[in-house]
């Protein structure tokens, strides 16, 4: 879809294996919200970049990467794993079970935008939408794996918070973390 102001790309069906050309101008480059990574009680007036960072585990990261890629106001994502045992793991690792990670998906958003209530949103639908796909509370020991169990890591006070009542008014197993890289 192209406007005047706008170029939105959406290179999932029907436009997969199509190939096009386009023509850009980078016109500004901001910064990437490092400091706000971390947990900080307070996260506002601590960085210079007008994005904030959100982090979740929904299962297979790659189905949850595309469904926040596709929320307007999402600048960015980043998949990867969270509250394992080693650093660095391989995804071969990773799925044997023994390192205890989780899949897990970081979103850069520009909160102009989008909400962080409506990332939870978009969260929640895509939890309702695999919670069948994936093993949520699992009574064998020697079945039991981590790498799709279900998380939210907030950042600041206001994400945990939001998190909280989210997590309260939803019948699933989620499990609400403090953040840490």
């Amino acid at each position: 879809q192209v406007t005047d102001d706008t170029v939105i790309v959406d290179a999932n069906p029907p436009l997969v294996g199509s190939s096009y050309s386009c023509s850009l101008t980078v016109s500004n480059i901001e910064r990437f919200p490092s400091s706000k990574l971390h947990y900080h009680a307070s996260s506002k007036g601590r960085d210079v970049s007008p994005y904030e960072v959100a982090t979740w585990a929904i299962g297979c990261f790659w189905g949850s990467e595309l469904a926040f890629m596709r929320a307007p106001g999402v600048v960015g994502t980043k998949v990867g794993y969270t509250q394992g045992l080693k650093a660095n793991p391989t995804y071969e690792e990773v799925c044997q079970g023994g390192t205890k990670h989780r899949e897990a998906l970081m979103v850069i958003y520009d909160p102009r935008i989008v909400s962080y209530s409506e990332l939870v949103m978009v969260f929640m639908d895509r939890l309702k939408a695999t919670t069948s796909q994936y093993k949520i509370n699992l009574f064998e020991e020697e079945d039991f794996s981590y790498q799709y169990q279900h998380g939210i890591y907030y950042h600041n006070d206001e994400q945990k918070c939001i998190a909280e009542e989210a997590i309260a008014s939803n019948k699933h197993n989620i499990e609400l973390k403090q953040a840490t890289v």
